[in-house]
């Protein structure tokens, strides 16, 4: 690494590892795990979801708890199932070209693929050793994040982050090369390879003025999108329909939402709009990255989030929700890391 992206590092803490970023404040976790009397004092937060959402949860079982219609068409695949039966079952579900795949446990975008033609499924479902999700592709314009908490004995919750997601993409000059255009980008600066080697069909393809390339359909903080406040469109329509969806739900009390809708408008009056994923109590309040936010600013909102988790976790524990065994946290996440470990290596793999 040259010392002009050395100092781009240090000057940009969201570049930085999540490590490096968290053991300031870990100290203020540690006394919320003293001061339970466990490791595991979140897991009361959101009773319904596996770990209260704080890793390894399934997309299947969120699902399950959302309203009808709030979510993509999805069809649930087992890697024993014979490639002739997945053919049926998209048949028989009405699926058409082109539409999304994604691991059920996942996370950070890892082994998201658009699939175009029986190709690209059959050679998707021969790679992959766990279960994933066939889902129709939403094709509404924004995607957006909703950082969204309620207490238990509240009737409404409170919106703490609003934002949209911009894809990483390249724009057309009419001259230059994709691999000419990735060269240039900054927000792929320490992605170069990585770029290059999943668009090397594409390299030395001249994109006409305008055109835009996406290099990226993950919109995942991490796998490259960009975060743009709309903290000025947060109101009671929003918070409405946010609220809804949490007594819906009954025990859906902390965590993201990642969503894609037609417009912001159409959102608040609770229409085209689909719920992509719901984050739980491990979810990144990420407007502490898209506003602009110093380090000191971002630790504020980690840590003033952090005190609400624990005490919606401390309400459910005393009603009935019990937190976790140390035994039960361990193996679960365990088990949870060991698949993220495969499903991020099988995404390093599969360059397509």
């Amino acid at each position: 690494m040259n010392l002009k992206n050395i100092l781009f590092k240090l000057t940009h803490w969201e570049t930085w590892h999540y490590m490096a970023k968290y053991i300031p404040i870990m100290p203020v976790w540690a006394w919320y795990c003293a001061r339970a009397g466990s490791l595991w004092w979140f897991t009361p937060s959101n009773p319904t979801i596996a770990f209260g959402g704080f890793e390894g949860e399934t997309k299947s079982e969120m699902y399950k708890q959302l309203p009808p219609g709030s979510f993509p068409k999805s069809i649930y695949i087992s890697p024993s199932f014979c490639f002739e039966e997945i053919i049926k079952l998209i048949k028989d579900n009405n699926f058409i070209f082109p539409f999304a795949v994604k691991p059920d446990a996942g996370m950070m975008g890892f082994m998201f693929r658009r699939i175009n033609n029986t190709e690209d499924l059959f050679a998707y479902h021969k790679k992959m050793p766990v279960n994933y999700i066939i889902q129709t592709l939403v094709n509404y314009p924004l995607e957006v994040s909703v950082f969204y908490y309620r207490f238990p004995y509240e009737q409404k919750g409170t919106i703490t982050g609003f934002l949209k997601k911009e894809f990483l993409q390249i724009t057309g000059d009419g001259k230059l090369t994709v691999e000419e255009l990735i060269s240039q980008y900054e927000r792929v600066r320490f992605r170069q390879e990585e770029m290059k080697a999943k668009h090397a069909d594409n390299l030395q393809k001249i994109l006409e003025e305008g055109e835009i390339y996406f290099l990226s359909y993950a919109l995942n903080l991490s796998r490259g999108g960009r975060l743009i406040s709309l903290q000025n469109e947060k109101d009671e329509r929003l918070l409405r329909i946010f609220d809804d969806i949490s007594h819906y739900t009954k025990h859906f009390y902390y965590g993201r939402y990642d969503i894609k809708c037609t417009s912001v408008e159409k959102l608040k009056e609770g229409k085209e709009f689909s719920i992509l994923e719901y984050n739980g109590c491990g979810a990144e309040p990420h407007h502490a990255y898209g506003n602009g936010n110093t380090l000191l600013q971002a630790y504020r909102i980690f840590l003033q989030h952090w005190k609400i988790l624990y005490k919606i976790s401390s309400y459910n524990h005393r009603n009935g929700f019990r937190r976790w065994s140390f035994k039960k946290g361990w193996d679960y996440l365990k088990k949870g890391k060991q698949n993220f470990r495969l499903i991020k290596k099988l995404d390093a793999e599969t360059q397509w």
